[in-house]
């Protein structure tokens, strides 16, 4: 059972860090998440619909096209009438300002006075509508006339423009008989508009007959599919289509993006808590070697950030986007169920971006699964080609299988997808470059790296052959040995192997000061005490790390340099000087390896190799018995003196080391069974 209790499973710091991996990863996601959801497809009359197939998921009205809805509101336009005001004060005023004006002239006879004033009150009770609005004869017949608070229909042919009426006026039988008189008069002033427009009330009117127009034409229900890919989109559909897109926009508008920003926040929080408390209790190591971390955590930023930019931008298809290159990544330089964790994870947040993301999430994780089995370990690009390989027929299988589910048919099928997961395989095997840049951006060596700096034509190894080659055979031998031991204990061996080779190369500094590289029985330790003998000896790991410096070594294989030997001493000489002064109190640490001690699976399995072959090399005779006894002196030595206390190997996988370095001693050294003599 997991223990959450976290002040007695982790420190403080710990909780900080791991709490500012999800703040950053969440808040980097959300930021660069669509901010909308709305439906976005691209589609033209006449074309096949090349989605998924479309079905509604809200009730929504079929709106009409701007065409029609433009000419059903032309036709209910000629329903259209006007609104006229009758002021009755207009005649008065105007018949009064008439004789003010002209009452008391002389030209103006008391006849002609009362003739152009009844004339003109005749005219104001016909009615002189306002022309400053024009009426379109072809639709308007009648208006409503206005007077007081009542209103009825009056034709339009029974007002008077004030022109018709200045015409009628001075056409008048009687008073044509006065036009001398009438040139000095301006009656254009006395004719002015008394049916004055109600602008407001007309208004009104007409938005009610714009309103009586529908602008649906039907609804459309929840449930009810709207098109099959593969069909044609003809009017209808493309209307449906556009009133679906419209609908579905209005209600994200109105649904309120402060309550859908929450909804992803609180969505991508979930899956990146989820996959901390993972990495928390089932890969604790990661978080210690931050690096490691922050590795996956861009990844899983760096992916969604691309599908967010991919469905904002409309562009291409998810399926293009190469997610296979997460597992990939995590298998090659972490695990493979750390690999599958952190893939899944990525696949998840992505879906909540998508449209339709049942058929992403069964596409991607299965190629993800996919690309997991496929690359155990990645030590030459063609396993990447075959792993992409695998990919694309796993994708392109899960994806055809969903279709069939779905459509039961080949008609409509849309080769597109599977274009795109063919390039999107493509795009995974050449990601082969990437693996340098995560290498050195977070500090990792993948099974390549190590495949290329074990040719032992490397500058430092080619050296070591020509200056110390019983170094460089007695490393060959031990790394042939650990690797034997690696694969039987679920270790690493291509680093293991890798590193034995660069193990001693400190001792190309002084190569005859160790035992493999002298010949004729000449050592120069018999002009040098104990104590600089010892030195020197133990010297060959610092010399080493600075030979790794020097040519740019991973800290992996400077960790194995360092801890080949852990604190361990330099045993004959250690021994010999307490021999020599065994009155006189010892120095350990002048005879002491500067360590550390091994705190990984492969450190060990190297110092054991080590020990093991440099020791076999010193039996007089080789026999089972002799070989065994020897193996088990020598790392039951080990154990007892600690050296393994800090790394995890267990009694179990050192029995099994055991036995490996027993049978390939026996192979190297061809040890044979005694034959027994015959009796005479």
């Amino acid at each position: 059972m997991i223990n959450f209790n976290l002040r007695t499973q982790l420190s403080w710091r710990d909780i900080a860090v791991r709490s500012a991996f999800i703040i950053v990863t969440v808040a980097a996601i959300v930021w660069f998440m669509p901010r909308d959801m709305r439906i976005s497809y691209k589609m033209e009359k006449g074309t096949p619909w090349r989605y998924a197939d479309l079905t509604a998921t809200f009730d929504f009205p079929v709106y009409k096209s701007d065409e029609a809805l433009a000419k059903e509101r032309n036709e209910a336009l000629k329903e259209f009438k006007p609104y006229y005001i009758f002021d009755e004060d207009v005649a008065r005023q105007q018949v009064s300002l008439f004789r003010q004006r002209w009452g008391g002239k002389a030209i103006v006879g008391g006849q002609l006075k009362i003739i152009i004033s009844n004339r003109l009150n005749s005219l104001y009770s016909q009615g002189i509508i306002d022309t400053r609005e024009p009426l379109n004869d072809d639709t308007t017949q009648t208006v409503w006339r206005v007077m007081g608070e009542s209103a009825a229909l009056t034709s339009v042919k029974q007002a008077l423009t004030p022109k018709q009426a200045y015409e009628q006026l001075t056409q008048d039988a009687i008073i044509r008989n006065y036009d001398d008189v009438l040139k000095e008069m301006d009656l254009n002033e006395f004719i002015v508009p008394n049916l004055i427009y109600d602008s407001i009330h007309s208004q009104t009117a007409r938005e009610e007959l714009m309103r009586s127009v529908a602008p649906s034409s039907k609804i459309v229900q929840r449930g009810q599919k709207i098109i099959s890919r593969g069909d044609i989109i003809d009017d209808e559909v493309y209307q449906i289509l556009e009133s679906y897109k419209k609908e579905n926009d209005l209600r994200h508008e109105s649904s309120g993006s402060n309550l859908a920003l929450a909804g992803k926040a609180l969505y991508v929080f979930i899956f990146i808590l989820l996959f901390t408390i993972y990495l928390g209790t089932y890969r604790k190591d990661y978080f210690s070697r931050i690096r490691s971390a922050c590795m996956l955590y861009a990844l899983i930023i760096l992916f969604t950030l691309l599908a967010s930019l991919l469905v904002s931008h409309n562009v291409l298809h998810v399926y293009i986007l190469p997610f296979a290159i997460v597992p990939i990544f995590v298998r090659v330089f972490m695990d493979s169920r750390t690999a599958f964790v952190a893939h899944v994870t990525v696949v998840l947040i992505c879906a909540c971006m998508l449209q339709y993301p049942l058929e992403f999430i069964s596409v991607e994780i299965v190629g993800g699964i996919a690309v997991i089995f496929a690359l155990r370990e990645l030590s030459s690009r063609s396993q990447l080609f075959w792993t992409a390989i695998i990919f694309v027929l796993a994708a392109m299988a899960t994806r055809f299988a969903v279709y069939l589910i779905r459509h039961g048919e080949l008609t409509a099928m849309d080769p597109s997808e599977y274009t795109y997961l063919l390039i999107c395989g493509i795009i995974v095997f050449c990601a082969y470059p990437l693996l340098y840049v995560i290498e050195k951006t977070f500090g990792f060596v993948s099974d390549i790296t190590l495949v290329e700096l074990s040719n032992t034509n490397k500058d430092v190894l080619r050296r070591m052959s020509e200056e110390a080659p019983g170094t460089f055979n007695h490393s060959i031998q031990v790394g042939n040995l650990a690797a034997e031991i690696a694969r039987k204990i679920d270790g690493n061996a291509q680093l293991v192997r890798t590193g034995a080779l660069y193990h001693d190369i400190g001792k190309i500094q002084n190569p005859i000061y160790f035992t493999e590289n002298q010949s004729g029985g000449i050592s120069p330790h018999e002009h040098l005490s104990d104590i600089e003998s010892a030195q020197i000896i133990i010297g060959h790991v610092t010399e080493g790390l600075k030979l790794a410096d020097k040519y740019h070594l991973p800290r992996l294989i400077r960790d194995l340099i360092t801890t080949h030997h852990g604190q361990g001493k330099a045993k004959y000489f250690y021994i010999n000087y307490k021999n020599e002064h065994p009155d006189e109190p010892v120095d350990d640490l002048l005879f002491t390896y500067p360590g550390p001690n091994p705190f990984t699976k492969e450190q060990a399995i190297l110092m054991m190799a080590d020990a093991v072959e440099a020791a076999s090399r010193s039996l007089p005779d080789y026999t089972e018995q002799s070989i065994r006894t020897l193996v088990e002196r020598i790392i039951d030595s080990q154990v007892q003196e600690g050296y393994f206390r800090e790394c995890p190997i267990t009694f179990r996988d050192i029995q099994y080391s055991k036995t490996v370095l027993i049978e390939k001693l026996k192979t190297i050294y061809h040890t044979r069974i005694s034959y027994p003599e015959e009796k005479k």
